[in-house]
């Protein structure tokens, strides 16, 4: 480990930064333009390279998640903080599309779509920023943009230790701390995918130029340093709960003691984004066979997208036990697991995780996949209290299903909702699957449903991630866990309108694909969506997305929709 190295590039951090936290607005945005520039030029190279480090066939659909979950992504933060910025070079604040008040008083600011190309290639997706109790439609503007308020802020330096799994997750962290808190930073590659060091370091050589972000690269040992350097004031971690608390507070008995104290080693704010447990609730109603395959394909997809290595990835699928469709609904799921190519699963401890829960559920079906199988595990009782697939993260190919009962649809909602809350592990993201016509039933049951959900995300009829890509939504656990009981985390990141007190993210998709949604009376254009692992032209479509966002040019959307439409 080169701790002169990590020493010198503490320092040049703490040199500049008083001088980031008072550049002034237009000049920040014009690293932004810089930046958007150069992922221009580099989002091939990027998404190449996280093709071979996943080792995905470069011909295969599924490049596409590379493309979406890298430079896609990335391109709309940018386009989101450079739209902030504006306002507030103006002398405004950002201000959501609407705002609204629940029945309950809860302030509801709808962030998305936000402009052309969200409501054409994302058209029928919606996002709201639900806040926290204490905001009122009033008083909201108190609640936002907090650090360009001050006349004279403090710079603080900041360590990211990035992730590994998603290749925008370290630069969108490295954003969030630059342009929501106002902080220079130091970003630790993920040993995982630290090949992409070197591009993200010219993506963002802009600030890397004025000091205001270095790179660090290694293993555990470089992160504890860095942690616990006197240079650095703030720390952000996605990753496990367990990484978090050997950081917080070591390891060993020493650790699980001082863990159970509440007495940390370290002193210093740390925020965290750490995953979970994430339950799939598939709300009970008459669906036709095609609503079958497809909300089977929407199910498959949140467990199997990028491999299964999501945080936010569905674990547990919870279903109706009156549902007269449920073995239906089940068959289409492991149909589709056994069907679907196999797929190399890079991210380590893999294979270490499926067979510890394929020890726990004996009757678990191996379903083939590669050299980690894709298992899944049926009928769980709901009601132990004890049962490993709640409380441990699988983070790979391993899904759970549990069945719970209603005497109508509105208590099976309200039992699914209270299951969740009190025996799954992590707060990240729930979703929910539901007809319209039972929506049509459920009426203000659903509302209630979503409002009862303590997760940070909620997704109805729509894959949670795509929360994580709109840079107006939060991404983060529910507000209220502790250093002690971390959950999946403490704080939010992205979230370019700077709210300063948001409870949850919602985020609503359309049931049906086009042109069957039409069919319906719901005037969607999203075809099978993009992100699907089903999706036969992903690696085409989110390509082109990808640059039509960049470079913000209406002459690539006629080919988006081409390429959608086959998929």
């Amino acid at each position: 480990m080169d701790t002169i190295s990590l020493d010198q590039s503490i320092q040049a951090l703490q040199k500049h930064k008083h001088e980031w936290a008072t550049l002034p607005v237009r000049r920040k945005m014009d690293l932004l333009l810089q930046m958007r520039k150069r992922l221009d030029e580099l989002s091939n190279a990027w998404v190449e390279a996280s093709v071979r480090g996943k080792q995905i066939d470069p011909e295969s659909p599924w490049v596409g998640e590379e493309w979406g979950s890298g430079p896609w992504t990335l391109a709309e933060s940018i386009n989101g903080y450079l739209e902030t910025l504006r306002t507030l070079s103006k002398g405004h604040l950002p201000k959501p599309k609407k705002v609204t008040v629940r029945a309950n008083g809860q302030v509801v600011a709808q962030v998305f779509p936000s402009n052309i190309f969200d409501r054409l290639i994302l058209n029928g997706i919606t996002a709201e920023v639900w806040m926290q109790p204490g905001v009122t439609k009033t008083n909201l503007s108190e609640h936002m943009a907090a650090f360009y308020k001050r006349k004279n802020p403090e710079g603080k330096v900041a360590l990211v230790l990035g992730a590994g799994n998603v290749s925008s997750i370290p630069p969108l962290d490295v954003l969030h701390r630059l342009y929501v808190l106002g902080h220079v930073v130091i970003l630790k590659m993920s040993p995982v995918n630290d090949y992409l060091g070197p591009i993200l370091e010219d993506i963002f050589a802009p600030y890397v130029q004025g000091g205001y972000l270095r790179f660090a690269y290694g293993g555990a040992e470089v992160g504890n340093f860095l942690a616990r350097h006197n240079g650095v004031e703030e720390i952000h971690l996605t990753g496990s709960a367990r990484t978090h608390d050997l950081i917080l507070y070591g390891s060993g008995t020493e650790g699980a003691e001082r863990k159970r104290q509440n007495e940390p080693v370290l002193n210093k704010p740390i925020t965290s984004e750490l995953g979970g447990v994430s339950p799939t609730i598939i709300v009970p109603g008459k669906w036709s066979k095609a609503d079958i395959c497809y909300q089977a394909e929407h199910v498959v997809t949140m467990k199997l997208n990028n491999g299964g290595f999501n945080c936010v990835a569905s674990q547990v699928l919870i279903l109706p036990e009156t549902w007269d469709q449920r073995r239906e609904f089940m068959d289409a799921v492991r149909q589709l697991m056994r069907e679907l190519p196999p797929r190399v699963a890079y991210y380590p401890g893999a294979a270490e995780r499926q067979k510890a829960a394929v020890a726990a559920y004996p009757n678990a079906e191996l379903l083939g996949g590669g050299e980690v199988p894709r298992t899944l595990i049926t009928d769980v009782d709901p009601n132990g209290e004890e049962e490993y697939c709640f409380k441990t993260e699988f983070f790979g190919p391993v899904y759970a299903q549990t069945s719970l009962p209603g005497k109508d649809t509105a208590e099976y909602l309200r039992n699914a909702v209270r299951f969740c809350n009190e025996k799954l592990q992590g707060t990240l993201g729930a979703a929910i699957i539901v007809h319209p016509g039972s929506m049509k039933e459920l009426g203000p049951v659903l509302d209630e449903a979503v409002a009862d959900l303590r997760y940070g995300v909620v997704g109805v009829n729509i894959l949670i991630n795509m929360a994580f890509s709109i840079p107006q939504a939060t991404w983060g656990a529910y507000p209220g866990h502790t250093y002690s009981d971390i959950q999946s985390g403490i704080g939010v990141v992205h979230n370019s309108l700077l709210f300063d007190k948001p409870e949850k993210t919602v985020i609503h998709g359309p049931f049906y694909p086009f042109p069957r949604s039409w069919l319906h009376g719901c005037f969607s254009l999203l075809p099978k969506p993009p992100w699907f692992v089903t999706n036969r032209t992903a690696h085409v479509t989110l390509r082109r997305a990808t640059e039509c966002i960049i470079n913000r040019d209406y002459r690539c959307l006629p080919s988006i929709f081409v390429s959608a439409l086959k998929g």
